[in-house]
């Protein structure tokens, strides 16, 4: 048994934890700016590491000086349940836009439910990077 914890410390700590330290507590929901986090250690790859995690957003609480851990982070969140969106449908040159309203949240590519305010029929589309839902013919 002693043994099997020896070896267990020897192991190295950075494959169980994140590489980045956050620099103050950052609520769940917080999408990581340069300035949240700072590198764990001194290895050469820890300036990479810190350029992967900002701009995520965090799924979980993180305390300050406490490692992140790469699955409490996820694709930043555009489109919020009940948030007015531009749907959009697009064929050759025909290009339709209307506004409604996202009944679920969703990032970047995600498909998310769209009720068009207009005629209050439900739609299904998928989140493009600039907050729009683009809707396609099934």
């Amino acid at each position: 048994m002693r043994w099997l914890v020896l070896l267990l410390g020897l192991l190295p700590h950075g494959a169980w934890a994140g590489q980045v330290i956050a620099n103050r507590t950052l609520p769940a929901g917080t999408v990581i700016a340069a300035t949240d986090v700072s590198p764990a250690g001194d290895g050469p790859g820890d300036a990479g590491d810190v350029a992967q995690v900002v701009g995520q957003q965090l799924r979980v609480m993180v305390y300050q000086g406490r490692r992140i851990d790469p699955s409490a982070l996820t694709a930043p969140t555009l489109v919020g349940r009940n948030q007015i969106v531009t749907l959009t449908y697009e064929k050759s040159a025909l290009r339709i836009e209307a506004e409604g309203r996202a009944l679920s949240a969703g990032s970047v590519g995600q498909i998310v439910r769209v009720m068009n305010n207009a005629s209050r029929v439900t739609v299904s589309g998928r989140v493009a990077p600039d907050g729009t839902v683009i809707v396609q013919q099934h």
